[in-house]
């Protein structure tokens, strides 16, 4: 799938040399003993569990209320139960034992305020705390860039004000105190707060679009498309996590960090990748921004739109964190463009598309909703 690589004028861009050094995985010696994830039947759960696996993890326990119903079942070393993070005394079987535990697992934006208030906020508080009284060394608590709400400044770093949009913008930011409260000498806790991410196994709002490029739609943007907007592949989020797992220095470890990539174009320039693999011609057109987020406004108040507020109020802005910390004090490279991360996606689906087209949830794994937005599609 050709597509022309454009890179962006922005001091988050590698060198040459840099895009190069990417290209190698870490070499990491993983903690000996169980590890917990926390969401494992999840996209980014299903994704990590298979990046522990190859890194040579003795046993990866996962814990979900969705079924795990991957390959990857039938591998003596994982062992996946059916549970809620909300139960104490589940938990606190699943991290007995336990080398390191990373908590994944959350409800979602589409998912009702006291269901995310519930899961994200009292569920990380749960699974802390049974991880530290079971003298688990490690815990990686899996934030997001939401925690930032709609900033007026670029790049965002680290030490920015946070300012959640929406119930899970707000109960990311809760639940990240409750876990940095904890943090102790015994118990080095690890914040990450990543972008956006996409790679196999991702659906969700992504869907959507790659649905459209597929049946030889255009995309819309909200506004010109001429801003820039980071992704990240999952791939390079597993990475990240892993050096929170095994990176020697416990101080650089307790810490919080932005996870994104460092090669990102303008969202017209990234998504017509997408469009140009699909091989139909299409072209990203843009919307006039401050008349379409009123529309969707009102489409989420009726419950006919998937996008919520944190979606639509970012995508006509600039935004993109700064990685500097988590590359310059746990040495991580990221290895893939927004482009590169979104074609992988993209080819995924297309190669998937038989199992999962028609299902409809509110989770990563399957295509969201696209409500009003059907309607939408036959314009572009």
């Amino acid at each position: 799938m050709a597509t022309a690589m454009a890179m962006p004028s922005s001091s988050t861009a590698c060198t040459a040399n840099e895009a190069a050094e990417t290209r190698e995985r870490p070499a990491l010696s993983l903690p000996h003993g169980p590890i917990l994830v926390t969401g494992g039947s999840g996209f980014l759960g299903i994704n990590l569990i298979r990046w522990l696996l190859a890194h040579g993890a003795s046993e990866v326990r996962s814990l979900d209320l969705v079924a795990f119903d991957y390959p990857e079942t039938q591998n003596p070393r994982v062992r996946p139960t059916v549970g809620d993070v909300r139960d104490r005394a589940e938990v606190r079987r699943q991290v007995a034992g336990c080398a390191a535990v990373i908590h994944c697992a959350a409800a979602l934006p589409l998912c009702s305020e006291e269901e995310i208030r519930s899961t994200d906020v009292d569920g990380a508080r749960v699974v802390a705390e049974e991880a530290k009284a079971a003298g688990v060394p490690r815990f990686v608590y899996i934030s997001s860039t939401a925690v930032y709400g709609i900033p007026d400044h670029h790049p965002i770093t680290e030490a920015d004000r946070l300012e959640g949009v929406g119930p899970y913008g707000e109960s990311k930011i809760a639940a990240e105190g409750i876990v940095r409260a904890l943090d102790a000498e015994a118990f080095a806790v690890c914040i990450l707060r990543p972008k956006s991410f996409v790679g196999p196994e991702r659906l969700g709002v992504f869907a959507l679009l790659y649905d459209w490029a597929y049946d030889g739609h255009g995309f819309p943007m909200i506004g010109s498309g001429r801003n820039r907007y980071q992704l990240l592949d999952v791939e390079d989020l597993c990475d990240a996590i892993g050096l929170a797992l095994t990176h020697p220095d416990l101080t650089a470890v307790r810490d919080t960090y932005n996870v994104g990539a460092r090669r990102f174009a303008t969202m017209r320039e990234d998504w017509q990748s997408v469009l140009d693999a699909a091989g139909h011609g299409k072209k990203v057109r843009g919307t006039p921004a401050w008349l379409v987020i009123p529309v969707l406004r009102l489409l989420e108040r009726l419950h006919l739109s998937p996008l919520y507020r944190w979606v639509y109020e970012t995508a006509s802005k600039d935004s993109f964190v700064s990685v500097e910390k988590i590359c310059k004090n746990l040495g991580w490279a990221p290895r893939f463009s927004n482009q590169e991360a979104l074609l992988r996606n993209y080819a995924w689906y297309v190669e998937n598309l038989s199992r999962f087209r028609g299902q409809r949830g509110k989770t990563h794994r399957v295509p969201w909703r696209q409500g009003a937005l059907a309607l939408i599609k036959r314009c572009f």
